[in-house]
């Protein structure tokens, strides 16, 4: 069975960073479209960054110049390196992923990303 797994995040403080890692247990090689998603202060999940198996990225406006999404080792590890944090930044971050499909002009919409992490609170003070 296909997982996705996080770690990092916790607390940071305005101006500062925080690392988020992930990782999709699947022994294939099967493309996926990952990315980081996250809720907050109860508002509709939205995306903060995805990654199409071909290095396309998309960043939500909010968080472009300051969070940058990379491959770890290994094309299904996801690394989010967040920086000039924000009080806006905090929420519950989730990484997800899809089997990218070959008829996607793009990764999908968030509510058709079918694999799901656990969830990691991040909250960013001053």
């Amino acid at each position: 069975q296909v997982q996705v797994m996080e770690s990092g995040g916790a607390s940071g403080q305005v101006g500062g960073s925080l690392r988020l890692s992930c990782g999709i247990t699947d022994a294939t090689s099967r493309p996926y479209c990952m990315g980081w998603f996250r809720n907050s202060s109860g508002d509709e999940r939205e995306r903060v960054v995805d990654v199409d198996s071909d290095g396309t990225t998309r960043y939500a406006d909010s968080v472009k110049g300051r969070f940058t999404i990379s491959k770890g080792n290994g094309k299904s590890t996801l690394i989010l390196e967040m920086n000039n944090l924000k009080p806006e930044d905090s929420g519950m971050y989730y990484c997800a992923a899809v089997p990218r499909m070959w008829y996607f002009t793009e990764c999908p919409k968030v509510d058709e990303y079918e694999l799901w992490g656990q969830g990691t609170q991040v909250t960013v003070s001053a």
